[in-house]
């Protein structure tokens, strides 16, 4: 079956960057929109940014200009570059994906979230 899993997330200073990995790997034949998301502790998860399957991105005003979201899609992996970390930033990065299987319609698939810690 479908799985994702998300790399990269860690402790980092204001103004410093990651770089967060979100590879798909089981059964896939297509993998149309993907996303990051991110939830802090008692808030509600929320869009980060999306990117479409032919690359057209879109950004939440609060990373526009600092993150920049990308996919490999021959490797099936999605990226999240993220400078100028500010410590709003910290929360729980999710990544999802639109995925279909050749004997399937889209289904949305989670990873388990990777921590990002922006602390002085």
């Amino acid at each position: 079956q479908v799985q994702l899993v998300e790399s990269g997330g860690g402790l980092v200073q204001p103004g410093g960057s990651l770089r967060l990995s979100c590879a798909a790997s089981g059964n896939i034949f297509s993998i149309n929109m993907m996303d990051w998301y991110r939830q802090r502790p008692g808030k509600q998860r929320e869009l980060v940014a999306t990117i479409t399957n032919v690359g057209t991105t879109n950004y939440a005003d609060s990373v526009k200009g600092r993150f920049t979201i990308s996919r490999d899609n021959a490797k099936n992996t999605m990226y999240l570059q993220m400078n100028s970390l500010k410590p709003e930033d910290t929360a729980v990065y999710y990544c999802k994906a639109e995925i279909r299987s050749r004997l399937t319609y889209y289904s949305d698939y989670w990873g388990q979230g990777t921590q990002v810690t922006v602390s002085s």
